[in-house]
């Protein structure tokens, strides 16, 4: 019998546990070197190969099996009062292994959520309504606005074990991403306001529910301007949310984490571009800023001018970042010449016909309605690709 690696781990612990429950004794798998796999008691779990003495002292039958292509041995520990047959023994240990590969071998429901997300956020295909029931036959309401969390776990996740550590390292990842789930779920509160799943490569998605109910606990009305393009609107209120989440996600597993936002968009194609700009906002995030940050599109600076590749979402990018002053005419037109007087604060004035403490004024104006001040080098670089972004929107070819 041979057992692919991934699977080891389970396949050994649920055979031992129904082999020890069929025949009411003592179950213990043991790999080539003899170490425990896997036991049927707590004691058994910590069995070690220098406790070998004590199985050859006791009444231990020993079933040979083919464990991912090499030897080892289910050990069944006789019970004083009954004589077990050898030939028996083993038939109903190669019966119950075949029965748990063919089981293991099916998805199981956390398997089946996976993968349908990881489909769902690359492009759904077929029928919306036929998603929408296969979402929630899967226990998931993809009807609420949701917008997309990425969650970079990686160095937790995919740690490997220290010499002697007994678990596969299937094992590890599964029960790591399952602290990573657990620990999103209880800071949001309600699981069905949370939608998360393992997409592999250390990475736990979340489709965070975002309407303006579900983010009024991180919504500071403050900094939200009466007018903001939709898929923007909520994006403060998931910072803070995030920011919020990361600390907890930090102290509960004590690794080094990193979260890209998505923006909120509509239907269920708006989940695969909320994935996309969490996605680039993530990777770019890790790569110019660091981990253990949130990183967003709109707070990457030049990077995601550079580095986001979809034309349309730079220029969302654009029109988000001068949406302050969408009804300040008069600064965007002090903007344009002191970029077309390469920055220079005299000749901006004497062109404008305005005093240097007028134009002062004005870009002090600019910097705090739009948290860019175009007399800082990377801000006016992020300022201008705005503002040229904008307007071949607006151009017609």
């Amino acid at each position: 019998m041979t057992i692919m690696m991934g699977q080891f781990n389970r396949v050994a612990e649920t055979a031992a546990e129904r082999l020890a429950e069929l025949l009411g004794t003592r179950v213990v798998v043991l790999d080539e070197r003899g170490t425990t796999i896997v036991g049927s008691s707590a004691w058994d779990a910590g069995l070690a190969a220098d406790d070998a003495d004590e199985i050859v002292d006791t009444a231990w039958l020993r079933v040979p099996i083919r464990l991912n292509g090499k030897a080892g041995e289910v050990l069944i520990q006789a019970p004083h009062d009954e004589t077990l047959s050898p030939r028996l023994v083993q038939a109903v240990v190669e019966l119950t292994i075949n029965q748990t590969l063919m089981v293991s071998g099916l998805p199981n429901e956390h398997e089946l959520k996976n993968k349908f997300i990881h489909d769902l956020l690359h492009g759904p295909h077929g029928d919306e309504a036929d998603i929408l029931r296969e979402g929630q036959i899967l226990g998931m309401d993809l009807t609420r606005p949701r917008a997309v969390i990425l969650i970079n776990a990686a160095d937790y996740i995919l740690e490997p074990g220290g010499p002697g550590w007994m678990e596969t390292s299937a094992a590890r990842i599964q029960r790591r991403t399952q602290v990573v789930i657990d620990s999103v779920v209880h800071f949001f509160q309600l699981p069905n306001d949370t939608i998360c799943a393992y997409i592999g490569d250390g990475e736990v998605v979340v489709l965070k529910a975002s309407s303006a109910q579900d983010l009024a606990a991180w919504t500071d009305h403050k900094d939200m301007p009466e007018e903001m393009y939709a898929s923007w609107a909520d994006l403060a209120a998931l910072k803070r949310a995030s920011n919020a989440l990361l600390a907890r996600l930090r102290c509960d597993t004590s690794g080094a984490i990193s979260i890209g936002i998505g923006r909120y968009h509509p239907g269920l194609q708006g989940l695969a571009r909320s994935y996309q700009d969490a996605r680039a906002a993530l990777s770019l995030g890790r790569r110019f800023h660091g981990r253990n940050q949130v990183h967003c599109l709109d707070s990457l600076g030049i990077p995601a001018f550079v580095g986001v590749s979809d034309e349309r979402t730079k220029i969302d990018l654009a029109r988000h970042l001068l949406s302050p002053l969408d009804h300040e005419s008069e600064l965007l037109d002090t903007l344009d010449v002191f970029f077309m007087e390469n920055c220079a604060p005299s000749a901006t004035a004497s062109r404008l016909s305005i005093h240097r403490n007028t134009l002062s004024y004005r870009l002090d104006k600019i910097a705090s309605l739009s948290g860019l001040d175009p007399r800082r080098f990377d801000d006016a670089i992020q300022i201008r690709l705005a503002l040229l972004l904008r307007a071949l929107q607006t151009t017609p070819v």
